[in-house]
Parts: C-alpha cells; structure tokens; sequence
C-alpha cells in the first residue's frame, strides 16, 4: 500500500493507494507555523483509523512539497509512523521526463508530477492546466519533453488578494455568476475573477498552441479544476487526481 504526500501552499493531499486504485484522498490545510508536527501526524492517524487502515500495511510513502519548511516535518512524521524513510521527490528524481527549462531545480515537484502521470497516461503533445493555489499552464511534449510553465495566480489567491488589500470588498464563494455584469460586489467579484480567468485559461491556451502546434491537448488538474464550467469543452479530460498518480508512478519507477 501506497501513500503518496502532496505538500501544497494551501493544501497538504493525502492518497492511499492500493490494488489499482486510490482508496482515500484526504486534504489537510496547509499550516507552515506552530506545533505542526503534532498536528499532521495526529490528522493523518485519525484518517487512517476512519478509513480502517492500519499503518502496517503502508510499505511506501513518497513526498512531493512547494513548502521548504514543511519538508523535514513530513519526513520525520512518516519515518515515526511507518517505521521507514519516504521517497522524498526532487526535479531529477524522474530521469525519463526531460525538463528543457534554465533552472531544473526550481521546478516544482506538483508540476513535475503532473507532467509524469499525463505523459504516462496520455501519450500526446499536452499542455497541462493545474487550477491550484496557482494556475500553471506546464507544457510537455508526447515525446517526455517538459518544454516550460507558466504561472499565474490561482482563482482562491486572486480573490484573498481582493479581501486582504481592500478596505470594502469581501471575500466571496466561488461560485460561477449567471452574468458578467454583477448586480452586488460578491457578483462582481465573481464575475471578474471566475468569468476572466475562463478567458485567461482559453487565451494561455491560444498562445502555447500558436508556439507549439494545434495538436497539443489541454489536460485539466487540481482542486479548482472542474469549478469554471464554460471551460469543459476546452479539456481533452479533467483529471482532479492527476499529481497523485504522478507521484505514484514515480513512486514505482525509483522503488523498481
């Protein structure tokens, strides 16, 4: 059995795998201060105990973190729980995806999990759209190229960015308007965050296409993925699981 750890900015995911199958996905909120050690390893024993998993039956655990100061917590956390060090994953742990950027090292691990599990699994020129705390457009060839990402802020981080740097505008659900002309400021903010970000997706899209050729697919992932509906017909496919399954593969690559 499988563990798989994705450490995200707002996030901590959590995936048991076993016998083909993520039995349980579990999401943490990430805390990068305090008593955190106690905190996430209690929350991960409270999942298995409801889960009716036994720590004894995880024989790997692998690690994916954005969060540096996280990275010592979970590895400790896991060896305590488990009895055994975690696959701890880092930009050249995948030597079959070549990574065509300056920096390697600067890659993080989520998008580099994502382009191995959408490599494997689709085997075409792609670009990979993570709708997370930022929205990345990762494009990969179906050769194994990573070629490059682009970074924007993700849907959550532009509207607290709204909240937090305004004196009167709330902080607002995501939830799609009906229209484009907000009628209140919640649907205001919703029309220009949530109604913008589809033409930003579609116009990132436009751009990476015009550069690399029409045939390159658009492959939705993350927690947000499926929250901006117009943009449905625009992916080849949603897969919310999509990191989790790249962790895994990598997981089975390095242990093999």
């Amino acid at each position: 059995m499988l563990l798989a750890i994705d450490i995200g900015n707002t996030n901590v995911v959590l995936g048991v795998h076993h016998n083909e199958a993520w039995l349980h996905v579990w999401r943490i909120p990430t805390l990068s201060e305090g008593l955190t050690l106690r905190y996430y390893e209690q929350r991960i024993l409270d999942y298995f105990l409801e889960g009716g998993i036994s720590t004894q039956q995880v024989n790997r655990v692998i690690i994916s973190s954005v969060v540096p100061t996280l990275n010592r917590t979970f590895v400790e956390i896991t060896t305590h729980l488990f009895g055994f060090e975690p696959i701890v994953v880092t930009p050249s742990i995948y030597p079959q995806l070549a990574v065509q950027i300056d920096r390697p090292n600067e890659l993080g691990t989520d998008l580099l999990a994502n382009a191995v599990a959408a490599h494997h699994l689709y085997q075409q020129d792609l670009i990979i759209v993570d709708f997370g705390t930022a929205l990345t457009f990762t494009t990969v060839t179906g050769a194994g190229h990573l070629l490059g990402v682009a970074i924007a802020p993700g849907l959550k981080t532009a509207i607290s960015s709204l909240f937090n740097k305004t004196a009167q505008l709330p902080e607002v659900p995501l939830f799609l308007p009906a229209s484009p002309i907000g009628k209140n400021t919640v649907h205001a903010i919703q029309s220009g965050i949530l109604l913008g970000y589809v033409g930003l997706v579609r116009h990132m899209i436009e751009l990476i296409r015009a550069e690399v050729g029409d045939q390159y697919i658009a492959v939705a992932t993350g927690g947000l993925s499926s929250i901006l509906t117009p943009l449905k017909e625009d992916f080849y496919t949603i897969n919310p699981d999509l990191t989790l399954t790249g962790l895994k593969i990598i997981a089975d690559t390095v242990g093999n």
